[in-house]
């Protein structure tokens, strides 16, 4: 099972190396090319609302095929898109239509993106003995957040000294290399009982899931709200760190930094405390020391006391959507598995745009250390919610 379990991780950590290394040069490059922040907003839109709205079919499908496929299948298709592009960009003189090629690109990789999560959450319940999903999903908080951690130095390091094509490039290899690995990962297909539904109606039936299974329905209402109400002091961070603290790439890279760097500290903590039983009251915890740390940034006077709330405010972050995770693995039965991580995938790509959108024009109106305190606040009364988690879970069946 160890091996099974280090090789499937291995090889998502692989190609999400690629993905982010892509998806930061090319926001990058526009941004540099264009000054532009109606571009900038172009290339977010395209990055996320593509997977929010093919999520939904995603989770079905991974409870229709192979998941094992399914994820190849996304990523092979992602690289050829990404190979083609990075083959045509000598042959394309005019800027503006390199750039429309890139939004394409970038809308087509994230569709791709919302075929492949569902079907990767959906996964690691078939590999990994319900007792240890805590740890697991720890061990793979904290190599996401490495990667993430690694991937914008890289493609700055490949934009400065090499080129854009250069980044698309290294993300075929990682996508190949990952590929490779999944193959030799041997995950069972559970082969569902042949049913004259159609794609629509089981999405209907996952909708009606979680409506009708109250604590599925609660954690992912409550994932949606935390992802909203991350936005003031998570998204908007380097908004606000250049209003209060001054314009200096170092104070930015520091904030970064500090973000990763707890939130691969919070995936370690995870995976060492991967068999507690508590784990409706690590989210209920995490949400609070969550919110928590939001209102202390937003009246912290001095940057060094700010990094350091910054650090713990990505630990704690692991630490809900690690616990939201394993809960929602927990309770989900294995038919429709596929169906609710696609409703869970669905509910960052949508409330995230969402938060951006609310929360960004009202930081030009009202103190961003307002809005901080706001929805530092809503997210410890979100913490209060998570006691109508009911714990021990029902078995999945």
């Amino acid at each position: 099972m160890r091996k099974k379990v280090i090789l499937f991780l291995i090889s998502q950590s692989v190609t999400l190396f690629g993905s982010t290394l892509v998806q930061m040069a090319v926001v990058w490059y526009a941004t540099l090319l264009t000054s532009s922040g109606l571009w900038v907003a172009a290339f977010s839109v395209c990055s996320y609302f593509p997977q929010f709205l093919v999520s939904f079919w995603g989770g079905v499908w991974a409870d229709r095929f192979p998941r094992k496929w399914l994820i190849a299948g996304a990523d092979a298709a992602i690289a050829a898109v990404t190979l083609a592009m990075a083959a045509a960009i000598p042959h394309i003189q005019d800027q503006t239509v390199l750039l429309f090629l890139l939004l394409l690109m970038s809308a087509v990789r994230s569709l791709g993106a919302g075929i492949q999560t569902p079907a990767v959450h959906a996964v690691l319940p078939q590999l990994v003995p319900e007792e240890q999903l805590m740890r697991v999903n720890g061990i793979n908080a904290a190599l996401q957040s490495l990667v993430q951690f690694a991937a914008p130095a890289a493609a700055g390091a490949v934009l400065v000294s090499f080129s854009l094509r250069s980044t698309f490039l290294i993300d075929v290899l990682t996508a190949v290399l990952g590929i490779g690995l999944l193959c030799l990962v041997p995950i069972p297909f559970r082969r569902l009982p042949e049913k004259k539904t159609s794609a629509f109606q089981e999405l209907k039936s996952g909708i009606s899931y979680a409506v009708s299974h109250r604590d599925v329905g609660t954690l992912l209402l409550i994932y949606g709200g935390f992802v909203f109400l991350c936005v003031p002091a998570g998204y908007l961070s380097g908004l606000f760190v250049s209003r209060v603290y001054g314009e200096s790439y170092g104070y930015l890279t520091a904030v970064e930094l500090a973000g990763f760097a707890g939130m691969t500290a919070g995936g370690l903590l995870a995976a060492c405390r991967g068999q507690s039983r508590k784990k409706t009251r690590t989210l209920r915890n995490s949400l609070t020391v969550f919110g928590t740390m939001a209102i202390l940034m937003a009246v912290s006077c001095r940057f060094l006391p700010y990094l350091l709330l910054m650090g713990v405010y990505g630990v704690a972050l692991t630490g809900v959507q690690t616990a939201l995770t394993t809960l929602l693995q927990e309770r989900t039965g294995v038919s429709m598995q596929g169906r609710i991580f696609g409703l869970f995938s669905s509910m960052y790509s949508g409330f995230m745009p969402l938060g951006m959108a609310v929360f960004g024009p009202l930081a030009d109106h009202i103190p961003l250390r307002i809005l901080m305190i706001f929805s530092g606040a809503a997210l410890i009364g979100l913490g209060k919610c998570s006691c109508a988690i009911k714990y021990p879970a029902k078995r999945r069946c």
